[in-house]
């Protein structure tokens, strides 16, 4: 199944419950662009980290943060642009294992923040049979909130790395991140020291 089959969700809904479902202890990696915005309008979280400029590094710097905290869940959102950049990024998860990492990418099938141009997978491109013949046997598309709520239950309860694709609406962004790197940084290092 593809996700042109699919429900459209809005991203900074489905992003706060997301966020919701979580501890305070529990990260959260948001990728650049619309992403990490709806990430930072879902409310400030010490263990939030917000991407900034670098595209495609959401799901490789959830991985580290998971084989190095993996006493705390770790939840990595990411869009279907930038995941097209890091697809080998997918192969290295599935063999890193990692029990505690839970993976969300949006797809709306265009760099939205830089004009709409079409991502590969407006032609076709299917980011979860991609998972999946990378070796993350766990991904599926979330076929509308109800969905979506009952996969990410699911990934948060199992052993083992999950990936939910999201079809997701042409809403823009609600907020956009206060961009202090500095302050990003300190703030999500202590709190993963905490």
């Amino acid at each position: 199944m593809t996700m042109m089959n699919e429900t459209l969700l809005n991203r900074h809904e489905t992003i706060c419950r997301a966020v919701a479902a979580l501890d305070d202890r529990d990260a959260v990696i948001g990728g650049i662009g619309n992403t990490n915005f709806d990430l930072w309008a879902s409310g400030p979280r010490p263990a939030n980290f917000y991407m900034l400029g670098s595209m495609g590094l959401a799901f490789p710097i959830a991985l580290g943060v998971a084989l190095a905290q993996p006493e705390r869940k770790v939840v990595a959102l990411e869009g279907d642009g930038s995941l097209l950049m890091q697809l080998g990024c997918l192969s290295t998860i599935a063999i890193c294992a990692p029990a505690n990492l839970t993976m969300i990418v949006f797809d709306n099938a265009m760099y939205q923040i830089t004009g709409g141009q079409k991502t590969a997978t407006a032609s076709g491109a299917d980011l979860i049979g991609i998972a999946r013949s990378s070796g993350l046997t766990e991904s599926h598309w979330a076929e509308g909130a109800a969905d979506f709520d009952r996969l990410y239950a699911a990934a948060l309860a199992r052993s083992g790395p999950s990936l939910i694709g999201v079809p997701t609406d042409a809403a823009k962004a609600v907020g956009t991140t206060d961009r202090d790197p500095a302050k990003i940084r300190i703030t999500f290092s202590e709190a993963m020291t905490a």
